[in-house]
């Protein structure tokens, strides 16, 4: 809990900020939040292996873009814009790199469930 600091200002209380989370701690809300999302949304369990594998490539994706964004809104926060753009710039790599590792090779894009192209 916050208690507000005394002494600036006549009647006005000032609370302190919030520190900003370690990398890792918003990776991991974002990891966690985003697999759970991604399991239960469409299919009612993920059992097979394609279904677990976009599940954990969603997953890591979602914590990836997160902990960039935070870390671009703390530095622009603070007017650290070189900063920020390098967080974007890493995190949106980032988001690509596992897109590429982990993408789903069963079926070409240009396919449909029946297999008739579009």
């Amino acid at each position: 809990m916050r208690y507000p600091l005394r002494g600036y200002g006549y009647g006005q209380a000032v609370f302190p900020p919030y520190p900003p989370l370690p990398l890792s701690s918003e990776f991991t809300r974002a990891f966690v939040a985003t697999a759970c999302l991604s399991a239960f949304q469409g299919e009612p369990r993920a059992t097979s292996p394609a279904q677990l594998r976009r599940v954990l490539r969603q997953a890591l994706q979602g914590g990836t873009a997160f902990a960039a964004g935070s870390r671009a809104a703390t530095a622009v926060h603070q007017g650290d814009y070189s900063s920020a753009l390098v967080a974007t710039v890493v995190g949106a790599g980032g988001v690509l790199l596992i897109e590429q590792l982990l993408r789903d090779t069963t079926r070409p894009d240009k396919e449909k469930r029946h297999g008739q192209e579009e």
